[in-house]
C-alpha cells in the first residue's frame, strides 16, 4: 500500500488548478448549467427505467436479454454511422487494451443484469456505487495517479459503506451481491482503461467494438439458453436497448455542454429512482443498513470527486460518465468526445 501523506499540493501547482476551476465556473452560463443538469438527471432516470425493465425479465437468460437489448441499440447506432458523411476507420491502435476494455464492458453488463434480477434495485445501486472507490485504487498503478491522505480516507470510508450494505442483516451473501460487486469492478476497469487509451483511439473504436463483442458473445451463448418469447418480452428487450441509447445521448449532451463537476455528482440520483421504482412496482423497501451504507458510499464518492477536482491531473472519476454498465453504446469518458473528430482517420 502506498505511503499515506497529507494531500497538500504546492501553491505553484494548486494555483493554476484553482484558476482553471474559477474560469470554468465563470465562463459557464448558469442557464446552460441548469439545463445540462436537468438533462443529466433525465439521462440517469432513463437508466433506472432501463434497469427496472431488466428486472421484469426474470424468466429469460441473461445472454438472451443481453443479445436482443444490444441488437436494438446496435441497429440505430449502425444506421447513424452509415448515414455519416465521414469516412469510418475502426482499426484500433492498441488492440490489446481495446480487447480488455471490451471484456470488462461485457462483464459489467452481465454481472449488473444478474444483480438487478436477484436483488432489490436500491441494494444493487449501493454496490455499483462502489465503482469510484475502485477506480481511485486502480488509477494508482495504471494511470500513475498520486492518491494521498484525503482520498485514501474516502476510499476506506467507501469500503466501510459496502460492508454496512452487506452487513449482519443479511443471513448470507448471495450470488447477486457478488455479481453487484463484480459489476462495479468491471466498470472501474473500463473507466481506467478508457482514460488510458481514450486520447489515442477514435470514439467509434471505443463504442463499436464493445457492441460487437457483446452481441457476439451473447449470441453464441444464446444457442444453449434461448427460450421462445411472446411479443411483449421482445418489445421489453427492445425498450432496454433503446433506453440505453437514449440515456447515453442525454449524458453526452450534458457533459459536452457543462463542466463535469456539475454533472458527475448527479449519478447518485439513481438511488432515488431505485427506491421509488422498487417500492411502486416491485414491493421493495430498503432497510436501514442499505440506506446507511449507501449514504456512506455516496459521501465517499463525493469526497473523492472533490479532491480529484482539486489535485488530480487524470480525473478518472470526473471523466466517467456513468457508473452503470448498460446494453447500449458505451461512452465512458470525455476523450470519446475529443477524439470524435478522429473517427474518420487512422
Amino acid at each position: 500500500m502506498p505511503l499515506i501523506v497529507l494531500e497538500t499540493p504546492a501553491v505553484a501547482r494548486k494555483q493554476p488548478l484553482a484558476n482553471n476551476l474559477k474560469t470554468s465556473i465563470i465562463n459557464t452560463p448558469a442557464v446552460s448549467v441548469a439545463r445540462c443538469t436537468l438533462i443529466a438527471l433525465l439521462g440517469f432516470a432513463t437508466f433506472s427505467i432501463h434497469d427496472a425493465l431488466i428486472k421484469t425479465l426474470g424468466g429469460y437468460s441473461l445472454f438472451q436479454i443481453g443479445f436482443f437489448a444490444v441488437l436494438f441499440s446496435f441497429v440505430p447506432f449502425s444506421l447513424f454511422i452509415a448515414l455519416s458523411s465521414k469516412e469510418v476507420v475502426l482499426r484500433p491502435k492498441l488492440p490489446g487494451l481495446v480487447a480488455i476494455r471490451c471484456c470488462s464492458i461485457f462483464g459489467s453488463m452481465v454481472f449488473a443484469f444478474y444483480a438487478f434480477r436477484s436483488l432489490p434495485l436500491s441494494e444493487v445501486y449501493a454496490l455499483i456505487f462502489a465503482a469510484p472507490i475502485i477506480i481511485t485504487v486502480l488509477a494508482i498503478p495504471i494511470l500513475g495517479e498520486s492518491v494521498k491522505m484525503y482520498r485514501w480516507l474516502a476510499v476506506m470510508l467507501g469500503f466501510f459503506g459496502v460492508l454496512v450494505v452487506l452487513g449482519p442483516h443479511h443471513q448470507q451473501i448471495t450470488m447477486g451481491h457478488i455479481a453487484g460487486i463484480l459489476a462495479a469492478c468491471c466498470t472501474a476497469v473500463t473507466a481506467v482503461i478508457t482514460r488510458l487509451i481514450g486520447n489515442r483511439e477514435s470514439s467509434l473504436t471505443l463504442i463499436v467494438y464493445p457492441l460487437l463483442v457483446n452481441l457476439t458473445l451473447c449470441g453464441v451463448a444464446m444457442v444453449w439458453v434461448y427460450q421462445p418469447m411472446p411479443g411483449i418480452a421482445l418489445l421489453t428487450m427492445g425498450g432496454i436497448g433503446l433506453l440505453a441509447v437514449l440515456g447515453q445521448a442525454f449524458l453526452i449532451y450534458a457533459y459536452r455542454n457543462a463542466p463535469a463537476q456539475y454533472i458527475a455528482p448527479f449519478q447518485y440520483s439513481q438511488m432515488v429512482w431505485a427506491v421509488l421504482i422498487g417500492g411502486l412496482f416491485f414491493n421493495e423497501v430498503p432497510d436501514r443498513n442499505v440506506l446507511l451504507g449507501t449514504f456512506i458510499i455516496v459521501s465517499s464518492g463525493i469526497l473523492i470527486v472533490w479532491r480529484e477536482l482539486a489535485v488530480s491531473s487524470n480525473k478518472p472519476i470526473l471523466n466517467t460518465r456513468n457508473f452503470r454498465a448498460v446494453s447500449g453504446p458505451q461512452a465512458y469518458s470525455s476523450e470519446t468526445d475529443e477524439n470524435g473528430q478522429n473517427s474518420g482517420r487512422d
